[in-house]
């Protein structure tokens, strides 16, 4: 395999990664549909876990998966309370699919890759959607959720379908919305600060 190969390997993974941030079940899912008319853009792919998103059993289970998955964010405070759940499962989830793009490097390169690259990426997205749902939350009692559980679906489906289509160009998206949605969550923890020192100075006897 040459090093084009492994690059566009690299960043079909991240792409992956980063669309499990939003959603656990729709990037594999439409990985196994592209696996199945060999559609995979990854030279390196070829694990037993790909062969199992792209069999009839695996497309039925991941399909039923999304359906669920999808519905249960409309739910009023089910979709914080499965934000609990989904966090772990993203992780897992972009380390899984980082792990089949990279299926024919050596076990110990590929698995430690996953676990640091993917992993971090949908766990750093994950985050940031938990981020803006608990703020739509406290701003709507929650009446805004749906439109949140909205917008992640279509970025979750837009991000897996450009990671399939144009992987290189998908990393490039996804590391340039780590940055932002890391800048954002540093400005969101450093409002808090002033908004406690000013809390103290009007009511210096609390």
């Amino acid at each position: 395999m040459s090093g084009v190969d492994l690059y566009v390997a690299l960043a079909l993974g991240i792409g992956l990664a980063a669309a499990s941030g939003f959603r656990v079940f729709i990037p594999p899912f439409l990985y196994g549909l592209a696996t199945r008319f060999d559609l995979n853009p990854s030279a390196f792919a070829g694990s037993d876990m790909q062969a199992w998103m792209a069999s009839d059993v695996g497309l039925t289970v991941l399909g039923a998966a999304v359906i669920c998955e999808l519905l249960a964010y409309y739910i009023p405070w089910l979709d914080n309370l499965l934000d609990t759940i989904a966090s772990p499962a993203a992780v897992l989830g972009g380390m899984v699919l980082m792990s089949s793009s990279l299926g024919e490097l050596d076990p110990v390169l590929r698995w430690s890759m996953s676990i640091i690259v993917g992993g971090t990426t949908s766990g750093t997205v994950q985050v940031s959607t938990v981020g803006v749902r608990a703020l739509s939350t406290a701003s709507t009692g929650g009446l805004g959720n749906p439109l949140v559980s909205t917008v992640e679906a279509g970025a979750c489906l837009v991000c897996t379908v450009l990671a399939l289509l144009l992987p290189v160009l998908a990393m490039v998206l996804v590391v340039a919305g780590l940055v932002l949605s890391g800048r954002w969550l540093l400005r969101r923890r450093g409002k808090k600060g002033p908004d406690d020192v000013a809390l103290g100075s009007i009511n210096p006897q609390a």
